[in-house]
């Protein structure tokens, strides 16, 4: 006699680190925690919606139709999002968006999706220059704050990947911003392991 898994639909929402660039096996992070899952006994239709160089400003518009799309009522969906580097890129002197904006953007993505989904949100990784990740811990700090206000799950990967030898040679000896499989599966363990995530499946 088969068993029947549970299906769950999950959107993972982001930028080039949720789409997986730079990681030949194209998995990256979000589709290896969907690889681990599928072990655990769930039946998981993944949905890879990284955007290289999105902003949030763009998400913002985006997500709901997709989401929408793809996770009608009668499913288990679910939502990710991970997103801000781009926000912070240097581009005609200013950043791309400003703080303040990024802040309301993210309010309102996490604000109309958990009202329909359960939603966690990943925050931002690091690169290698210094003054863009001053930038980007920043954010993900006031990003954290909003998610605390919304009780939205947030996992802040900044400060451990910032640590991550593996992540950091990684994504010097490739393009300065992405890491290649290994960095990936870093990022993975560490979402892995988040209580939010782990209570996703096994709570």
């Amino acid at each position: 006699m088969s068993v029947q898994l549970q299906q769950v639909r999950i959107c993972f929402f982001g930028e080039s680190f949720v789409n997986g660039t730079g990681d030949r096996s194209c998995l990256g992070w979000t589709g290896r925690i969907c690889v681990d899952a599928n072990k655990k006994g769930y039946d998981i239709t993944y949905y890879n919606l990284g955007v290289r160089r999105e902003t949030s400003t763009a998400l913002e518009k985006r997500w709901f139709p997709e989401a929408s799309y793809r996770l009608p009522k009668e499913c288990d969906g679910r939502i990710v999002f991970s997103f801000g580097v781009n926000d912070t890129t240097i581009e005609n002197g200013k950043t791309r968006v400003e703080l303040t904006n990024s802040l309301k953007n993210v309010h309102n993505i996490l604000s109309g999706s958990k009202e329909l989904y359960p939603v966690l949100m990943v925050g931002p990784p690091p690169l290698l220059e210094r003054e863009q990740n001053q930038r980007i811990a920043d954010l993900s700090n006031q990003f954290a704050l909003v998610c605390n206000a919304l009780n939205v799950p947030y996992l802040n990967v900044f400060p451990l990947l910032e640590k991550s030898n593996i992540w950091r040679d990684e994504v010097k000896a490739n393009d300065g911003a992405h890491p290649r499989a290994a960095g990936y599966t870093i990022l993975a363990e560490i979402v892995q392991n988040w209580d939010a995530w782990l209570n996703w499946f096994d709570g």
